[in-house]
């Protein structure tokens, strides 16, 4: 049988069918431009919302370390008796007179609140008196002046004689004892003696 009827699509072929006629007017026009804005406002969103993504799943930056406890951005070194005080070794009349130099090597200002000594028989005072601030990175001299208030209760010969320190700055307020080495226990000791024997006078 012959004839004529519509083509057949051959192997690996489709049938293009044509889209549908678009409505023409003003309205159709109001339409056409009201969906491009709304699907370049979508397109706005997706890439803000994926940068938002990227921006909270950025590697944080590490935080800054803790300051320092005070104990540990602290030294405290004696230096030698006072220079001006009359006697051997800074003796004084029923006292002991010397300086030290402490030093804040790192993190905030580190100020003493206390100076102290442990033997009952003494009294500190300090020039600077307490509390003083010292900024990190920097020293301070201080004049410390032992008086002797009572020499039965004086230690003869300290071995270690230490003072007591209470140091505070941003991160802690610690109480701390500083050595300060064979040479104050020797200058101390003959300044005590000088003292008390003269107060035995």
């Amino acid at each position: 049988m012959s004839g004529i009827g519509p083509v057949e699509p051959g192997e690996d072929t489709r049938v293009r069918e044509d889209p549908p006629p678009r409505p023409r007017g003003r309205l159709a026009l109001r339409y056409e431009r009201h969906r491009r804005t709304v699907l370049a406002s979508g397109a706005v969103l997706v890439v803000l919302a994926g940068g938002g993504y990227l921006y909270a799943s950025r590697p944080q930056p590490r935080p800054a370390p803790p300051a320092p406890y005070p104990s540990q951005a602290v030294d405290l070194v004696y230096l030698a008796p006072a220079a001006d005080s009359p006697g051997a070794a800074g003796a004084t009349a029923g006292g002991y007179r010397f300086t030290v130099l402490l030093s804040v090597r790192s993190g905030p200002p580190v100020t003493v609140t206390r100076l102290a000594q442990p033997y009952d028989g003494l009294s500190v005072t300090s020039s600077p008196a307490v509390p003083f601030q010292t900024k990190s990175h920097s020293a301070r001299k201080i004049m410390v002046t032992l008086r002797v208030t009572e020499c039965e209760k004086a230690p003869r010969n300290p071995e270690l004689p230490f003072l007591d320190v209470t140091l505070r700055n941003a991160r802690a307020i610690e109480a701390h004892s500083f050595i300060l080495g064979a040479r104050y226990a020797r200058d101390l000791s003959q300044a005590l003696e000088v003292a008390c024997s003269n107060d035995s006078r």
